[in-house]
């Protein structure tokens, strides 16, 4: 479970400060105040490490990628070519990683769940001073309280080294090998030419995998959904997430159901395969009565989506029926599809939902953290599904620990966020002014203006 975000000089931030995720967090705050940026930056990271094209420092996007933030100059804070990005992440995984030293007859250096990364991103001129190149100065990894990395020796580019703060370990070079070691791979890769230079810095790629590892379990949902289609093909692929608008999630329950997987409901209750627990969630949320995923005829892949929308209604295709409930179906199959203990970023999974029904999903979010361990990272308008977690903490079917809340607002010297104190009856301690609009003055307004009109009628 990710643990940690900061950020400096990216976007509308100067410098976010150590953002604390736990395992429901949520970011509120105005229009482009600097929400999306949080969730980009994660985006970023994952896209970079699932490119193929080891010389880019960090993948900006392009149409098919998760985000598409387009250069350098676009992400740095105030487009100063100056800045120096610098991304933090931690996290917590399930099995510790063994950091063992084979020049110390295997002894085991540090081993620990809790592991970082940190990495440092600069814009520098090229050749003839007409464009601008990505470099990595440093790039850390941490586990536990010990840090390992690498970063420039002096000015140079390309003349690099190794360096830790283990007191009981050092870094030996291979005989022969005294050359300095090139930059980084990507933004968080350590070269290949460090396991020939050094004797005993192998485990390196420890890291790496461990941070690839994390950021594969990584899973998003754009704000903008794909309109319901009358029909689906399905030609036995097993999608990896809902792509970016939800498009397949029909091809996701298919999927399930073919491998034969099912949910855990809790002790004492029967598994249920996904589309049972999705038919189960979209009746509690109000939406419909019954839902299921058929074949138009017998061992066709062509399949339709049937609903009904109250029991013992008519049966109607799912273009047929109000627009929330295909908006909806995408987030609920995502956090019951991804394997447990992934981490899902939901970008505004409120829109085009009836105010009941986006309290309710806050239901859904608190379910899919109990009953898989799944992670989520959420950027939202709704005061109802953030006045459900409320009642959910004071009902104390929710820790507080469990989750984190963040308001976010712009500024003229960037985006600051403000923790949001939550008690043990879930009551917001630090309550921003007009955090979702002034009620009480609309109310009193709108008082006046019926006085004044009642006043002149008279």
């Amino acid at each position: 479970m990710l643990s940690r975000l900061k950020l400096q000089s990216f976007k509308s931030w100067a410098d976010t400060g150590d953002v604390g995720l736990k395992p429901i967090t949520g970011f509120f705050g105005a229009n482009s105040s600097g929400k999306t940026s949080l969730l980009q930056a994660l985006l970023l990271l994952k896209q970079t490490a699932d490119s193929s094209d080891r010389g880019l420092a960090l993948h900006f996007g392009d149409k098919k990628a998760l985000v598409d933030l387009g250069d350098f100059r676009s992400v740095i804070h105030r487009h100063s070519e100056d800045a120096e990005l610098r991304i933090d992440l931690d996290w917590v995984q399930a099995e510790p990683l063994v950091v063992n030293d084979p020049k110390g007859r295997g002894e085991q250096v540090v081993q620990d769940t809790r592991l970082g990364f940190s990495t440092h991103v600069k814009g520098e001129n090229g050749a003839g001073g007409k464009s601008l190149q990505l470099t990595v100065p440093s790039i850390e990894y941490r586990i536990g309280d010990i840090a390992f990395g690498m970063h420039r020796k002096g000015d140079s580019r390309k003349n690099y080294e190794l360096f830790n703060s283990a007191t009981e370990f050092q870094f030996v070079r291979s005989q022969g090998r005294a050359w300095p070691l090139p930059a980084p791979v990507k933004c968080y890769g350590f070269p290949d030419q460090v396991r020939a230079y050094y004797q005993n810095a192998g485990f390196l790629s420890d890291f790496e995998l461990a941070f690839e590892e994390q950021l594969r379990r990584i899973y998003y949902l754009g704000p903008l959904r794909a309109y319901p289609e009358r029909r689906y093909t399905w030609a036995g692929g097993q999608p990896s997430d809902m792509g970016l608008a939800g498009e397949q999630a029909v091809h996701a329950i298919l999927s399930s159901r073919d491998r034969g997987e099912k949910i855990s409901k809790g002790r004492g209750k029967d598994r249920a395969t996904l589309e049972e627990y999705v038919a189960e969630w979209l009746k509690r949320l109000g939406l419909i009565a019954e839902f299921r995923v058929e074949a138009v005829a017998e061992g066709s892949q062509i399949f339709e989506v049937k609903v009904k929308k109250l029991a013992g209604g008519p049966e109607s295709l799912i273009t047929d029926v109000g627009f929330g409930v295909s908006q909806i179906l995408p987030v609920v199959v995502l956090c019951f599809y991804v394997p447990e203990g992934s981490t899902v970023i939901l970008e505004q999974p409120e829109i085009h939902l009836h105010p009941a029904v986006q309290a309710n999903l806050a239901d859904v979010l608190i379910d899919a953290h109990r009953k898989r361990g799944v992670q989520i990272i959420v950027e939202s308008h709704s005061e109802h599904l953030l006045r459900r977690l409320q009642r959910r903490i004071a009902e104390q079917k929710l820790s507080k620990d469990d989750v984190a809340l963040y308001f976010c607002e712009a500024g003229l010297k960037g985006s600051t966020l403000t923790p949001l104190d939550l008690d043990l009856l879930g009551k917001i301690t630090n309550w921003p002014a007009e955090f979702f609009g002034d009620q009480f003055a609309e109310l009193a307004a709108t008082q006046e203006a019926r006085l004044n009109r009642m006043t002149k009628k008279a």
